[in-house]
């Protein structure tokens, strides 16, 4: 299979791009649900997390308190460190297990928002960034998703550049464009990855699969 790590900055539309891969035939395994997954009541994952920092990051109904762990690990490393230890084996994990369920022929497309962060490009065929320019990101999420602009503007200063990104991309899909201009942008990559996929099974000696048909298109606002 071909293995595809999609990233982007917040607010940059990655998971507009990564849905209408997935309506060309990708396989998508998305690491932010993965890990939220991972953490949900009753799971060892949540036990580790409270053991560590205590029932206080616990909702009323047993669930975790997102705010509450963020207000506690935000600032400071050491604790985000102790969390990342907790959380990102179990994600590991479980993306492995699912990769290992798809098809020897498939498009697997792992969304992951820390790629470029956490130094993970080399675990994938390819990389693809979906990129921005920072005013349309900083609009997005005042405009879209009501996100105070400071707030907005210390999320984004807490990933990694544009520039960063761009260094460990093997395809970058601008979506500083119009909704159509984006999805015709995104299919023209999907042919892109199919023909990469067929040429590596006829490297190894297998069959190459026929193109997936391509989707309609219809999806969001192209935003992340």
């Amino acid at each position: 299979m071909l293995t595809v790590g999609l990233t982007g900055g917040i607010g940059a539309g990655k998971s507009e791009v990564s849905r209408l891969l997935v309506e060309h035939g990708a396989v998508l395994i998305d690491a932010d649900r993965i890990a939220r997954e991972v953490v949900a009541p009753g799971t060892p994952g949540l036990a580790a997390v409270v053991e560590a920092f205590g029932e206080g990051v616990l909702t009323t109904d047993g669930s975790l308190d997102r705010p509450a762990l963020g207000s506690l690990v935000f600032a400071d490393p050491e604790k985000l460190a102790v969390l990342n230890a907790i959380v990102h084996p179990l994600v590991g994990a479980r993306s492995r297990e699912l990769e290992s369920g798809a098809a020897e022929d498939a498009v697997v497309v792992h969304d992951v928002p820390l790629l470029t962060e956490n130094g993970l490009a080399p675990l994938y065929d390819l990389v693809i960034v979906v990129d921005a320019d920072p005013a349309t990101r900083l609009d997005r999420l005042v405009r879209l998703r009501g996100m105070a602009e400071d707030d907005a503007r210390a999320r984004m200063a807490a990933q990694a550049t544009r520039e960063q990104r761009w260094k460990i991309a093997d395809i970058v899909i601008d979506n500083d464009v119009p909704l159509d201009a984006l999805r015709e942008r995104v299919a023209d990559v999907w042919d892109e990855l199919v023909r990469r996929e067929r040429e590596r099974r006829t490297a190894s000696g297998a069959a190459p699969h026929a193109t997936a048909p391509r989707g309609d298109g219809r999806a969001g606002d192209g935003t992340e």
